[in-house]
């Protein structure tokens, strides 16, 4: 409870809460995708679940160390000790860079970004319309952003996977590949209503 430890135990709280955080959203996730769409023994499944939630709850708690660090740091840089505008930005930037875009590309953190790209399109229009860079006349833009978004995205990622599947990130594609796919093909009752082959 000393102050003089905020800054350091704040840091360790931020580690925590990611590694927490990013245990609780996988395992869920890869328990059903695992069971549903990956072939292998019983031991092989559950080693590529707790992979999948070892690699999501510590990049989660490596980005969050590294962003608080480097607010941290760029703040105790100042004489005043205050943040600016752009310190989120750049500890973003630099945390994005040194957790998720270095190194090996795994399928989890590809995911993680890929939901966080989709999540700040979302918020960079709301602001472009907050901000009058984009006039929204009676509300049709914000009322028509989402409809908008949603089509265009199903539109582009369906036009990929029929031309090209091969950009298409794997475990998306695992599952178009299911959706559409293994829908044209059957050879009875079974596989047809029940069980694809």
């Amino acid at each position: 409870m000393d102050p003089a430890n905020h800054e350091v135990l704040t840091l360790v709280k931020g580690l925590r809460n990611g590694l927490v955080y990013g245990t609780k959203i996988r395992f869920p996730h890869a328990l059903v995708m695992v069971a549903l769409f990956r072939s292998g023994t019983m031991r092989e499944k559950a080693v590529m679940i707790l992979t999948m939630t070892k690699t999501h709850a510590r990049t989660l708690g490596l980005f969050v160390l590294t962003y608080k660090s480097t607010m941290l740091a760029l703040r105790n840089l100042r004489t005043d000790g205050k943040e600016m505008g752009s310190d989120s930005f750049l500890a973003g930037l630099l945390g994005g860079y040194l957790v998720f875009g270095r190194g090996k590309q795994s399928s989890v953190n590809q995911q993680i970004v890929i939901y966080v790209f989709a999540r700040v399109m979302l918020s960079l229009a709301k602001v472009a319309v907050k901000k009058g860079v984009v006039p929204d006349a009676d509300g049709k833009v914000s009322a028509n952003a989402w409809p908008v978004f949603a089509s265009l995205s199903w539109a582009m990622v369906m036009w990929l996977f029929r031309w090209h599947p091969e950009t298409v990130q794997s475990s998306l594609r695992n599952s178009m590949v299911y959706l559409y796919q293994n829908a044209d093909h059957w050879d009875g009752w079974r596989n047809l209503l029940w069980h694809n082959t």
